[in-house]
């Protein structure tokens, strides 16, 4: 999972999080990263996202994951201050110029108790053992890209893999989640069904992409902490949904999600 590409220096690396840091402030888009800070492999891409993870004011409150490929990882930290509860309010407050909310349909797991980096790899068991709840959740995706189809991987992975932040709904049984490999995801508007899809997790098993990723972070010396929050593959592509609608979405027989979406 690595290309003989130039590791970028701790200068470009500073400045690409420079820039995406900022349209992340001023929710606004630009052109890809200049050349110069323009990251060509995983190891810069990395850098850049955690620099931008690391910055005055901002919290690491989970991680988007997923199975890596050959030559990908999918890993992004969710920042806590883009991190929304239904058991707070129903209403989202998103920070968008976008004339729609583009959402992923996921199940969120709660990590109960820390996992540390250590000698050893964490087996199966430890590792749900350490889980104390599941949530269905909604993630926000966004870029700071103006043509996101002319970026390359690492650039996307530079800036977190589109995440924009996450909505945990209502908490829902661990053994159902652990299990749910299929769920068939509708999208009601009042009476309108925005959409109705049955889907598949990406991995199979929505539990998978967390160990990968706890051993991907151990093996870098870093660990999952107690109220952290990992999301781990969209059900259901990402469904563009509009702004002051009330929502109910349903989640097979896991239950129900409500939001409405309202622009800051």
């Amino acid at each position: 999972m690595s290309n003989s590409k130039t590791i970028l220096s701790c200068e470009a690396i500073q400045e690409a999080a420079r820039i995406l840091s900022l349209r992340r402030l001023q929710d606004t888009q630009g052109p890809r990263l200049p050349e110069s800070c323009r990251p060509g492999d995983l190891a810069s891409a990395l850098a850049i996202q955690q620099q931008i993870s690391s910055a005055p004011g901002i919290s690491i409150a989970g991680w988007k994951c997923g199975l890596p490929s050959a030559d990908r990882i999918v890993i992004a930290a969710l920042h806590g201050n883009t991190l929304y509860r239904q058991s707070d309010s129903t209403h989202c407050i998103v920070h968008t110029r976008q004339q729609s909310v583009r959402i992923e349909p996921e199940i969120a797991f709660v990590v109960g108790q820390d996992l540390p980096s250590r000698a050893q790899p964490y087996s199966m068991a430890e590792i749900r053992q350490a889980i104390s709840s599941a949530h269905l959740a909604l993630e926000l995706i966004a870029t700071r890209y103006e043509h996101a189809d002319t970026v390359s991987f690492t650039e996307h992975l530079a800036d977190s893999l589109f995440n924009a932040g996450v909505y945990l709904g209502p908490r829902i049984p661990l053994d159902a989640a652990f299990a749910a490999q299929e769920l068939d995801i509708q999208i009601h508007a009042g009476q309108d069904i925005l959409l109705h899809q049955h889907g598949k997790h990406p991995a199979g098993d929505p539990l998978a992409p967390l160990i990968w990723l706890q051993e991907f972070l151990r093996g870098r010396g870093q660990g999952l902490a107690a109220g952290q929050v990992i999301i781990t593959g969209s059900y259901a592509g990402s469904p563009d949904v509009p702004f002051n609608t009330p929502m109910n979405m349903a989640f097979g027989t896991l239950g129900h999600l409500q939001v409405c979406f309202e622009r800051q």
